[in-house]
């Protein structure tokens, strides 16, 4: 994993499929596991996917909340 990986889970969009455009932290569980069965996409959007599936099957999704209130308000304000 790299140090930024988690940052680009909440800021990044889904570049294709049935869920274009949603936020990867977003992604439903059960999309990520059809990833797992049949094989995550090559390059870096799979290996970010992998992770999210990771997360999201051992329950971890809560911890990017932080990220994505941090996303949301890069400057703190309103907090």
């Amino acid at each position: 994993m790299h140090p930024d990986d988690l940052e680009k889970l909440v800021t990044w969009q889904m570049p294709f499929g049935k869920y274009k455009g949603r936020l990867l932290a977003d992604l439903p569980g059960h999309y990520l596991n059809w990833f797992a069965r049949t094989g995550f996409p090559p390059g870096e959007i799979g290996r970010l996917l992998a992770l999210l599936q990771e997360m999201d099957h051992n329950g971890l999704k809560p911890l990017l909340n932080p990220l994505r209130d941090k996303s949301v308000n890069p400057e703190g304000r309103g907090l």
